[in-house]
């Protein structure tokens, strides 16, 4: 197991200084799931949910939180983010929906962190505009598929 970078040698929390690291090509792409009612995904598929597009005002929400990770976790750099990508695809068989965000950017630090709160808050926007149909969604499996980019290389989720 490697040491914790995020402390200093007395113990004190810090930001990692990457400025000697070289900059890379970085990419992270991570999945999610939020479940609900059938009567709720029928709603979304159809458009039918009072307050507007579910689904692209996630997508909108999913892409500003990549933008503003480091304004939520305290040891993330802020990073120049070139690409944000949020898709969807809808689960009928379990009355769900995936969600998957691909994040990059070239830099000196990976882009996973940015990655996982996209698809934290796509499905959080999906929650709370579908709450008044469906109290009993359920957001889960989120996790890191792949990265690729800097010193540690390619990671893919098994």
């Amino acid at each position: 197991m490697t040491d914790f970078t995020h402390l200093d040698k007395d113990g004190r929390v810090r930001m990692v200084d990457v400025g000697e690291k070289a900059e890379t090509k970085r990419v992270a792409v991570v999945a999610g799931t939020i479940s609900m009612n059938r009567d709720t995904l029928d709603r979304i598929m159809d458009e039918k949910v009072k307050k507007g597009n579910v689904l692209e005002a996630a997508r909108i929400a999913g892409v500003m939180a990549a933008k503003k990770t480091s304004d939520l976790i305290p040891m993330c750099h802020p990073l120049n983010i070139t690409h944000a990508r949020i898709d969807f695809s809808f689960d009928t068989k379990n009355h769900a929906i995936d969600i998957e965000a691909e994040v990059s950017l070239t830099g000196k630090t990976g882009v996973e962190m940015e990655a996982l709160t996209a698809v934290s808050v796509a499905a959080l926007t999906i929650y709370d505009m579908c709450k008044s149909y469906d109290r009993a969604m359920r957001i889960s499996n989120i996790y890191l598929k792949s990265k690729s980019g800097g010193k540690s290389g390619t990671y893919t989720a098994k």
